[in-house]
């Protein structure tokens, strides 16, 4: 979709937003023609009216947004639009935003329409050719001075949220570690992020045992994946790590149910994958470091055993009670990595880690661990800010004797049906080295689910916009 905040005379499909307050028909006095009575439209929440105007050429859709709506309700609003009404959008599309809207609302409304244009056929053969929405022309009418500024970063955030949708949505046999390694090597060339990658043979000489441990069931090469964005004048120096298990069948210790839907185990790839991109494609004045482990845990002769114990990176041994607790040994790997050999200010990690997490907090809303409360508030900050929701747990050291094992340093598993998501994050600090500024965010239940944009569970880009926020926050 071609975006423009240059508009002319104009024929084709007119976009009207309004907000439910007494001022929102004013709004739009450019458009006499198009008058419509309060009694069948006013503005609420989820409501829509056409009007045609044949003469004139021009079909105008009268958006409802509701009184106060939040960044995600407006993103959603608009995302309905191209989603599930591409027939009204041929051609040349305007979309006209009264005074209500200010820089945050105009985002929403811009980054939604494009993200409504992601579908999930990826694979499907068309019955006819999809739309091609590069033929869109977007023209933008808007009283804000940087209109267009906004538009252009509208339309970076989508972009960045619709590779996540589709690292996650991809099948496994598409999305193996080697085509995260790849994705990444190319999104380093075309923005300026120097990137490296360990295969299995230089990830023994690096010792990564634990990261390797987890992918010596599989055939496909395991890809340690580290990404560095350099700016001039960073003044910060961010860590990110992304749980990167491109498929998950719980190893030995073998999943009973759910299985179909452990494609999306490198949730946390995915998101720490389509931020790299934003960040350098917004030149954020912020350095950053991203450790992506990619394995896949599979099952064959060759696959690690539960009671294997394990050696890490950081020296530490680790006693293997439950191989379908692995991503916490990929991550140990990683934050061990970039504890040792990078000083960051802050260090974060995303992973679809425990479905403790969901149980607790359902499909809402994130888990997070730290026991830096000023990180906490900054982070609930950052994601109420665009509806990417996120709440602490506690990080009590009453909760690390549960991790404690006889014959190893710990175990990776406490084997106890309560606080699974709790003691995960205490085995995740064991290997941070005190690092005084980390938190763990479970994304388990967030970074794939349902919802009214397509029939099956789907990527979410959960965390992509967040990241954005808190790294402009600092």
């Amino acid at each position: 979709m071609q975006i423009s905040t240059q508009v002319d005379h104009f024929k084709g499909l007119i976009i009207l937003p309004f907000f439910e307050n007494e001022n929102a028909f004013l709004s739009y006095q450019q458009f006499p023609s198009a008058q419509v009575s309060n009694h069948l439209f006013s503005g609420k929440k989820d409501s829509q009216f056409l009007l045609e105007k044949t003469e004139e050429d021009q079909i105008f859709l009268f958006l409802g947004l509701g009184k106060e709506p939040d960044y995600k309700s407006i993103k959603n609003a608009f995302r309905r639009l191209t989603a599930k009404q591409e027939q009204l959008f041929t051609g040349q599309v305007l979309l006209v935003l009264s005074n209500d809207f200010d820089e945050q609302a105009m985002e929403a409304a811009v980054s939604g329409l494009l993200l409504g244009t992601y579908r999930l056929g990826h694979f499907k053969s068309p019955e006819k050719s999809p739309k091609d929405w590069s033929q869109i022309n977007l023209g933008i009418s808007s009283h804000l001075s940087k209109a267009e500024e906004t538009a252009q970063r509208a339309q970076k955030i989508a972009s960045a949220q619709i590779q996540s949708f589709k690292l996650v949505d991809l099948p496994p046999n598409t999305v193996t570690p080697e085509y995260l390694a790849e994705w990444a090597r190319n999104t380093g060339k075309s923005h300026g992020i120097s990137v490296k990658v360990f295969d299995r043979k230089k990830a023994e000489k690096e010792n990564l045992h634990a990261f390797l441990a987890v992918g010596q069931g599989s055939q496909r090469e395991p890809q340690f994946i580290i990404m560095e964005y350099r700016p001039k004048d960073a003044k910060k120096h961010i860590g990110l790590v992304g749980k990167g298990v491109t498929f998950d069948t719980g190893g030995l210790n073998i999943k009973t149910q759910g299985m179909v839907h452990m494609k999306c185990d490198m949730g946390g790839a995915a998101t720490v994958l389509g931020s790299m991109q934003l960040i350098a494609d917004l030149g954020l004045p912020v350095e950053v470091t991203a450790i992506i482990p990619c394995v896949e845990n599979a099952i064959d002769k060759q696959a690690y055993l539960p009671s294997d114990v394990i050696k890490s990176y950081s020296g530490k041994t680790i006693e293997v009670i439950d191989t379908d607790a692995e991503g916490r040994l990929i991550l140990a790997d990683a934050l061990s990595y970039m504890t040792k050999n990078y000083q960051t200010d802050h260090l974060l990690d995303f992973a679809t880690l425990t479905g403790s997490a969901v149980g607790t907090f359902g499909y809402e809303c994130a888990a997070l661990f730290s026991k830096n409360e000023e990180l906490i508030q900054n982070l609930r900050e950052s994601g109420d800010a665009v509806g990417e929701l996120v709440w602490p747990l506690p990080m009590w050291d009453l909760y690390k004797s549960e991790m404690d094992s006889e014959i190893a340093d710990i175990k990776n598993y406490h084997g106890k049906p309560f606080a699974g998501a709790i003691t995960a994050a205490k085995f995740l600090e064991y290997f941070t080295e005190g690092h005084p500024s980390w938190a763990h965010v479970d994304i388990a239940g967030t970074a794939f689910g349902d919802s009214e944009f397509a029939k099956t569970k789907h990527g979410t880009a959960y965390g992509v916009h967040l990241l954005l926020k808190f790294m402009e926050n600092l």
